[in-house]
């Protein structure tokens, strides 16, 4: 339904609002293609978490900071909100950030969990291959690109700084507490993987053993 208004608003709205409708249909398209996913790939996790409109707080907050921002925009600066260049690179943005990170849970399949593990299960494995070969974590890049990509579909430009800064500071944080477990369930062959394959975040090594 969001998805369908989204096309309508990117239509037959007023011009000023025809962004907004683009990033409904991104929006309305990754969440549900989050659930889809994973009922295709590992059907034994789903659940409406798999949705994951309940993120974090933090993250309905983030959503919410960048409707204000776009209608506070949109009201007093009428031109900006207009399609233009910047909003065509942040289609580009999620576009590519959806296609990589739906490619890393279908080559993951049932290694791919939307929370970090703390134990190994019978039948974990690690994945090196696909797209786990260009990058160890292409589901976050994937992520964190549509996330910027999403501001600048809607030519936020406070909301464009501050969601990198956010998101990076999330997968930052993320991607240490992940590799710590994924070096304890994998030992040498997570440490090897490590060093030929960069996590693809920019600015961010992960967690890095020390011998």
């Amino acid at each position: 339904m969001v998805f369908a208004v989204g096309l309508f608003v990117a239509d037959l709205a007023p011009a000023s609002y025809h962004v907004f409708g683009w990033y409904m249909c991104f929006m309305s398209f990754f969440h549900y293609s989050e659930f889809l996913t994973i009922a295709l790939t590992n059907p034994r996790t789903l659940s409406l978490d798999s949705f994951i409109l309940n993120h974090s707080v933090e993250y309905g907050v983030a959503a919410i900071a960048s409707w204000t921002e776009f209608f506070i925009e949109r009201w007093f600066f009428p031109g900006l909100k207009q399609v233009t260049a910047v909003s065509l690179v942040g289609v580009v943005l999620c576009v590519g950030g959806e296609l990589l990170r739906k490619l890393a849970m279908l080559t993951a399949r049932t290694n791919f969990n939307h929370i970090v593990q703390n134990v190994r299960e019978d039948g974990h494995r690690l994945v090196t291959h696909g797209v786990y070969a260009w990058c160890r974590h292409p589901s976050y890049v994937g992520w964190f690109y549509w996330s910027i990509g999403t501001q600048l579909v809607l030519v936020n430009p406070v909301c464009v700084v501050a969601y990198t800064i956010a998101s990076w500071r999330f997968f930052h944080d993320r991607v240490y507490i992940e590799e710590s477990t994924l070096l304890h369930f994998f030992g040498d062959d997570y440490y090897q993987y490590q060093k030929q394959v960069g996590t693809g975040l920019p600015f961010i090594q992960g967690y890095k053993l020390e011998l």
